[in-house]
């Protein structure tokens, strides 16, 4: 059985704009699941978001992205 991962990250939010870019101990929250899914035995994983940033990052994780 394949499994995949889809991580929706938009960057607006009511609360706290662009929080998925948010820095903690230096690093993006996005980051920290980024990291998680590499570690972890999934092949493939997809992150869907409207930011060019949180694109960016998830190319550097070398996670799949679609801008949309």
């Amino acid at each position: 059985m394949k499994l995949i991962s889809v991580i929706p990250a938009r960057s607006g939010s009511k609360g706290l704009k662009n929080k998925n870019i948010y820095p903690i101990n230096n690093k993006s929250l996005i980051s920290y699941t980024f990291k998680q899914i590499k570690e972890s035995k999934l092949k493939n994983s997809y992150v869907l978001t409207n930011s060019k940033l949180l694109k960016k990052i998830a190319s550097k994780y070398k996670i799949n992205n679609q801008y949309v």
